[in-house]
């Protein structure tokens, strides 16, 4: 096997170990980078949703409140404001969802389906329990979600929600008595969901992983043949010619001139080696002719 070949097959072993180790490491950062991004987005949908709840309450409420016994303005409450903020967002970018999933709504909209019933279940097993994050399969890909739970702290909320007979006349005649009634104090009745898509962020991970593996890749490439020329100027020349020029001289031909050995590298101080080594036998052959 040619000194080339062991060189070339040695460098391979050592990057294919090295790209295998990268691969893993840089596809796993990527990956977390775009979870991370979809959480901040979560997130950052989750904290619009309060700010709306918190400004109908602090800035809506109060002006709309004196005419609730006259006609039943759902502006006034929070959860309806967050909700269809939201769905303001959601005609562009339809794939973002927001809802206050509850168990026993007012609303029929904000009833929770069973994966979200299964949040509200866990929250209610769970009450210490703040946040829930999670990665769920949809039609549309992969949505990572972001829910915490609604719970009634505020006994202002049980005029419209402990019974039919102590609710507003306005707000039963809108949507009726069947649904919305029963809650109690410090209960959790349901909670509020994110749901952000990870299709885009991941598929943009994966192009960057792709596009740098290439890079490396060619790099390799680069480096292979840069290293291969250099063996061959520095060393397989070199060798080949003191190899070349000791099988002359073993057939007692000294004609072949001397190596240059001005150098300071190895295969300079094997030229001048070889150099005192042809002299010293060209002199022994002299002296046995003699």
């Amino acid at each position: 096997m040619g000194l080339r070949l062991k060189f070339n097959l040695v460098l391979i072993g050592v990057f294919a170990i090295g790209l295998a180790a990268c691969a893993a490491l840089s596809h796993q950062l990527l990956h977390d980078n775009a979870r991370a991004e979809v959480e901040r987005n979560a997130r950052l949908m989750m904290e619009t949703a309060l700010a709306i709840r918190a400004y109908t309450v602090s800035q809506i409420k109060p002006h709309l409140d004196p005419l609730l016994s006259e006609k039943f303005l759902p502006q006034t409450v929070p959860a309806y404001a967050a909700t269809e903020t939201i769905n303001e967002l959601r005609k562009n970018h339809p794939e973002y969802a927001y809802k206050e999933a509850t168990l026993n709504p007012t609303n029929p909209r904000d009833r929770a389906s069973d994966w979200e019933t299964d949040i509200v279940t866990s929250f209610r097993n769970a009450e210490d329990t703040k946040e829930l994050t999670g990665v769920r399969e949809t039609p549309t890909g992969r949505h990572m979600y972001i829910a915490r739970p609604i719970r009634i702290t505020n006994p202002a909320c049980l005029a419209c929600h402990n019974t039919a007979a102590t609710a507003p006349p306005t707000m039963v005649k809108v949507y009726g008595e069947a649904n919305g009634f029963g809650w109690k104090m410090n209960e959790i009745i349901g909670a509020q969901v994110v749901s952000v898509p990870m299709t885009l962020p991941v598929t943009n991970a994966d192009r960057a992983f792709n596009t740098f593996m290439l890079s490396l890749l060619g790099v390799f490439v680069f480096v292979m043949v840069a290293l291969n020329l250099m063996l061959e100027w520095l060393i397989i020349r070199p060798v080949a010619r003191l190899s070349a020029a000791a099988d002359q001289i073993s057939t007692g031909d000294f004609s072949v001139p001397e190596f240059r050995d001005s150098g300071k590298d190895e295969v300079s101080v094997l030229g001048a080696s070889f150099n005192r080594m042809r002299r010293s036998l060209e002199t022994a052959m002299r002296m046995i002719d003699s």
